[in-house]
């Protein structure tokens, strides 16, 4: 799953970069939404409901913007060289248009429209999506 591998990723490759006084901060912090990105992606496809399924990749899309916005931080701290930098933000902005063309998938299934409450959906702003 690309999730789980962007996951390894920021673990193996840029927290070893980050200094160890920023290790109850920024490298907690980048932990938690590493791991938050594939842990929601999980618990949503084990959901009964799409719309369910649905609401946790968005909340692992929130996680994976918040990824970023930390690494783009560590750059500007200088603990990010400019080639890894380049690397883990086009991979975010990838698993990004993968995870939209996910939602899409499952807004367009059919089933969904068919369960409870799926009248009560949640808007999304227009965005490029791919789907793999």
């Amino acid at each position: 799953m690309k999730a789980r591998d962007y996951a390894n990723i920021i673990y193996r490759e840029v927290i070893p970069l980050l200094p160890a006084d920023e290790k109850y901060n920024l490298i907690s912090q980048i932990r938690r939404a590493a791991t938050s990105i594939p842990a929601n992606i999980a618990e949503g496809y084990g959901r009964f409901y799409y719309q369910s399924n649905i609401q946790f990749c968005y909340n692992a899309r929130g996680s994976l913007e918040e990824l970023l916005s930390h690494l783009v931080l560590s750059h500007d701290f200088g603990y990010i060289n400019n080639a890894m930098f380049e690397k883990v933000i086009a991979q975010g902005n990838n698993l990004d248009l993968l995870l939209n063309g996910y939602i899409t998938y499952l807004r367009k299934t059919k089933q969904g429209e068919k369960e409870f409450n799926s009248h009560k959906s949640i808007p999304e702003e227009t965005a490029v999506y791919i789907e793999e």
